[in-house]
């Protein structure tokens, strides 16, 4: 969430940029502050009570050892009605502090300066483009047709089992899967970045640690009983393993990477773009997250893009790199970018990771700061990305890469898999 101090000392500012994201902060901000003046009031009266309080608890010991125990006991009395007040003081302050965060969480991050102003995809900023757009002299295959004809993927089977958006992968369809994790895994790790294997399911102070609590409560799998939630991505697990965590400054940054399966409800997802792969309620992705100075983070952010950059190229892969406008960005972001693959057969792009940069707005929600030398511990600055998510990446290695008489894997990739070829 926004700090604070931010928002009371650059109030303007902070709505001002809140609008990128086509937000009127005005009265949510303002109710903000208003809740932190009578937070300051309430602190101030309690701390003039137990002020009071601490002095009344010597007065009675200096009266007693004077020989006055009638004004011991009056000041006894003053002590009992004290205790009281300052039980109410606080319950005051609590209900207080706790209103107030609430509508911080309300409050989505303020984009960075740089974020185009736009209310839709189609607005958002193209920033580059590379490779070729693959052409064909027959008719090309979507993905889900070629899945079929090659027995790679059982989309109608996947829906007996639990419902559409749950493929099931068979053969070489399977092992295109793992091999693709082990490919972005491997290139993480060379990259610096740890390998962890966190949990499927977080709690609820993991889920509100990085902002998909309260915004996305709707589009996550919610396991009641426990009041668990199946994790959306990696980051969520990832980036809660330093909540309440003061980082030496010298660690920084911290790099982790993760495999995991990701669960997303996708309520209201329907027509063409849910097609196949396009949108799963279950699918794979490899995630990269990092904690960094908040001096370092936007450069860090080139370079995480560039990583990813540095997959697709490898896997041959057409893509192009946006900058998202404010209209588009999510509800954590400070700066995002997103990585598009072109789709042959669909021809269309296809997104297949966002790479963003949240500034302090998770640290602050999960307190994880670092520490300078002797100065006070700060906010940190945290980052992530996917690295990749599989579905879109394996639809269109299928679909740019198909011939007449099967499908080429890339070299990069077939080292992995064990083949080069599906036919």
């Amino acid at each position: 969430m926004l700090q604070l101090t931010y928002l009371r000392e650059k109030t303007e500012e902070a709505i001002e940029r809140l609008s990128k994201k086509n937000i009127d902060a005005r009265t949510l901000v303002g109710q903000v502050l208003e809740l932190d003046a009578l937070r300051k009031g309430c602190q101030a009266k309690l701390d003039n009570q137990l002020s009071r309080s601490n002095q009344i608890a010597k007065e009675v010991g200096q009266m007693m050892k004077e020989g006055y125990p009638e004004k011991a006991t009056l000041l006894k009395q003053e002590s009992t009605q004290l205790k009281e007040d300052i039980q109410g003081l606080q319950k005051e302050l609590t209900d207080i502090e706790q209103k107030q965060t609430q509508l911080l969480y309300q409050i989505p991050n303020a984009p960075h300066a740089s974020v185009p102003k736009g209310k839709t995809p189609e607005e958002n900023e193209v920033v580059v483009q590379k490779g070729n757009i693959p052409t064909f002299s027959f008719t090309a295959l979507p993905h889900w047709d070629l899945a079929k004809k090659y027995d790679l993927i059982d989309f109608e089977l996947g829906v007996k089992i639990t419902g559409a958006g749950f493929p099931v992968y068979k053969g070489k369809g399977a092992r295109l899967q793992r091999a693709l994790i082990n490919f972005f895994l491997d290139k993480a790790t060379a990259a610096g970045y740890v390998e962890h294997q966190p949990p499927l399911m977080v709690n609820e102070a993991s889920g509100y640690g990085t902002g998909q609590l309260p915004d996305k409560e709707g589009q996550m799998y919610h396991a009641t009983i426990d009041n668990f939630y199946l994790i959306p991505t990696a980051e969520v697990p990832l980036t809660n393993i330093y909540r309440d965590v003061i980082i030496k400054a010298e660690d920084l940054p911290i790099k982790l990477c993760g495999y995991t399966p990701c669960f997303r409800r996708e309520a209201g997802s329907y027509g063409k773009d849910v097609r196949g792969l396009n949108r799963l309620h279950q699918f794979d992705k490899v995630e990269i997250v990092q904690f960094q100075h908040p001096d370092k983070s936007y450069k860090t952010l080139e370079e995480m893009v560039d990583h990813v950059a540095s997959l697709l190229e490898l896997l041959e892969l057409p893509y192009r790199k946006l900058k998202l406008c404010g209209g588009d960005m999510s509800f954590a972001s400070a700066l995002t970018y997103d990585m598009e693959v072109f789709s042959a057969a669909q021809q269309r792009w296809l997104e297949v990771s966002s790479i963003s940069n949240f500034e302090t707005f998770q640290a602050n929600r999960m307190k994880a700061r670092f520490k300078e030398g002797s100065e006070k511990p700060q906010l940190a600055h945290t980052l992530n990305g996917s690295a990749l998510a599989l579905p879109r990446i394996v639809a269109a290695l299928l679909e740019n890469n198909q011939t007449e008489n099967g499908i080429k894997i890339p070299k990069a990739l077939a080292e992995y898999a064990g083949f080069d070829f599906i036919g």
